[in-house]
């Protein structure tokens, strides 16, 4: 979570990722089998959302469905007040990018496997997380163990 979200400059603020006007427009959220979790980057903690297992709304592969970990990236466009109305959109899809990148190099220096996947059902998943109008869901990140290894799983 640190990797996508975490502060790395405390007194500033500042986060590992990039974030136009520093608006910190995305919100990360957690699916586990036993539920679904906000980020707090400040605290560095999970805060439950729902104690329903959302994975199998995560995506169209069959792998969500038991996937470890799905990470689900959501930009609150109430945040970007001073970012023009028509740029929202990428500007938040940039600091998205650069947050899965960010957990793809964790991912790649902790043996862990990642996809990210943007072909998701984003109605049936922002209704299945509770998500206000105003909220877009962007992307969707498997991490977990490469198929075929004899690894626990995390």
């Amino acid at each position: 979570m640190w990797a996508a979200a975490g502060i790395n400059r405390p007194l500033l603020g500042g986060r590992t990722t990039p974030s136009a006007m520093n608006a910190q427009e995305i919100d990360v959220y957690v699916a586990l089998p036993e539920g679904l979790y906000r980020h707090d980057p400040s605290a560095h903690t999970l805060h439950l959302v729902s104690a329903a297992d959302v994975r199998r709304v995560t995506g169209y592969q069959d792998f969500v469905d038991s996937a470890p970990l799905e990470l689900i990236y959501v930009a609150d466009h109430a945040r970007m007040k001073l970012v023009p109305a028509a740029q929202r959109e990428s500007y938040a899809s940039v600091a998205a990018g650069a947050m899965v990148q960010n957990v793809y190099l964790y991912c790649a220096s902790a043996g862990l496997a990642t996809v990210i996947r943007a072909w998701i059902d984003r109605h049936a998943l922002a209704q299945a997380m509770g998500l206000e109008p105003d909220h877009q869901i962007l992307l969707a990140q498997t991490v977990g163990y490469q198929a075929g290894l004899n690894l626990p799983r995390v």
